[in-house]
């Protein structure tokens, strides 16, 4: 298991009721009422937490990426990130799709850019060789 040399950030929630319930973040920011996927409760799910979560993360280690190739990372860079909630015999699992855009950058470079990310985001390190993960240059 990789030991943190040093702790840059810790975020703190609360949550109560599980997948219908709600959660609340130690500052406040965020407070959200969560809802199973699907049943309509009118709040967000686990799912796309952490697909929100993923993503932006995702964005971030192609940033650091861009900076170490020197090239600008664009302005417009977006991904979709999809999870999907899932079973199998062993019960519960999740698998994933990140579709990344990067507009005005040529392939060669723009998948270096999504393959180094992929190395650096920390969403991507926890989740390497425990679920099924497809990175998608669209």
């Amino acid at each position: 298991m990789t030991q943190l040399d040093k702790v840059l950030y810790t975020a703190k929630t609360h949550t109560t009721g599980g997948r219908d319930g709600a959660s609340r973040s130690s500052d406040g920011i965020l407070d959200i009422k969560l809802s199973s996927p699907g049943a309509g409760g009118g709040g967000t799910n686990p799912e796309q937490l952490f697909a929100a979560g993923w993503s932006a993360c995702f964005i971030g280690a192609m940033g650091v990426a861009a900076k170490e190739l020197k090239v600008a990372l664009p302005r417009d860079v977006a991904v979709d990130a999809e999870v999907d909630l899932g079973t199998n015999e062993g019960g519960y699992l999740l698998q994933a799709r990140l579709n990344v855009s990067l507009p005005g950058l040529d392939r060669e470079t723009a998948q270096k850019l999504v393959d180094t990310g992929h190395k650096y985001c920390p969403y991507s390190k926890a989740t390497r060789n425990n679920i099924n993960v497809t990175l998608k240059l669209v």
